[in-house]
């Protein structure tokens, strides 16, 4: 592994199951009573984020306690960054504090391969502008594989807003160097422009691609990155691309379907679809918490 996890494209296979094979050892320690580890006592961990989180921000910093380091919460909001602190100027004192690990989100594409140069710790990215999010790739690899027990030839959708994704751009990169195949659906308005150069199938039929599916990840339509009309209604949306209960019917009896979080529920999934027992929404959450032990663990503790 390199020093640091930005893009889901540095790591290679044997990266991405080394990962993914010490976040299943990690799991056990999940089921104790006492959870904690002291593979990164005295190592800090800060959490940097520029934009709201829930999900990624507690699952970071319960990854790191439970691997005993100190963590330290930075918002944005409230901090010399709203007094118009650069970027730059806030990696200097993070540098001075003695941070071995950051763990970056931000608005703004790219972000974190600025960061990098200007400290000395790791850097993980936990989401910039609408470029990559690798650990939210890692995590719902591991969710399918604990579903589907091997990754190589198994036919993923992802459907959605891509456009705006950071998920979607990660699991297509880290999902095909796991040897799977993936599949866009999305209006092609809600597509990038080079989406021609990732490595994977598009389609705009979802009924054509569900039944020869074994996972299918709903993605969040992101509006408020939004400025312009991408689609007709919600309502049209949700006829071509939402996964409701007739579409739900139309998958493998042993699909799982899958969601980064938050849902727009009754928009690009139904709730009875999100609430199902082949629904994985929840145990992703949990899944993050180890898979994200395990990243900082190879990074600043374990076997690199």
């Amino acid at each position: 592994m390199n020093k640091h996890l930005i893009s889901a494209a540095d790591l290679s296979k044997d990266d991405a199951l080394l990962i993914l094979d010490t976040a299943e050892e990690l799991a056990r320690v999940s089921e104790r009573s006492i959870k904690k580890l002291p593979t990164l006592r005295g190592r800090t961990v800060v959490n940097l984020f520029f934009e709201d989180s829930t999900r990624t921000r507690i699952s970071f910093e319960a990854a790191a306690k439970r691997l005993s380091a100190d963590v330290i919460n930075f918002s944005a909001k409230g901090s010399s960054v709203s007094k118009g602190e650069s970027l730059k100027d806030t990696a200097l004192t993070l540098e001075a504090m003695g941070a071995d690990a950051v763990v970056m989100r931000h608005g703004a594409s790219g972000a974190p391969y600025r960061l990098a140069n200007w400290i000395r710790g790791s850097v993980v990215n936990a989401g910039d502008g609408t470029h990559e999010h690798p650990t939210q790739a890692l995590l719902d690899a591991f969710t399918m594989r604990r579903h589907l027990k091997n990754l190589e030839g198994r036919k993923i959708t992802i459907v959605g807003d891509v456009l705006h994704s950071r998920v979607a751009r990660s699991n297509v990169l880290l999902l095909s160097t796991l040897g799977a195949d993936v599949t866009l659906v999305a209006p092609p308005t809600l597509l990038p422009v080079s989406v021609g150069t990732w490595p994977c199938d598009v389609s705009y039929d979802l009924d054509a691609v569900l039944p020869k599916s074994d996972v299918i990840m709903m993605l969040r339509v992101q509006k408020e990155r939004m400025n312009a009309a991408y689609f007709p209604s919600e309502r049209e949306y949700s006829r071509r691309y939402g996964l409701d209960r007739d579409r739900f019917a139309k998958l493998p009896d042993d699909a799982i379907v899958m969601h980064p979080g938050p849902m727009n529920r009754g928009m690009e999934i139904a709730a009875e679809v999100a609430d199902s027992a082949r629904s994985t929404i929840v145990e992703q959450v949990a899944n993050g918490v180890t898979t994200r032990m395990a990243v900082l663990y190879l990074l600043l503790g374990g076997e690199i």
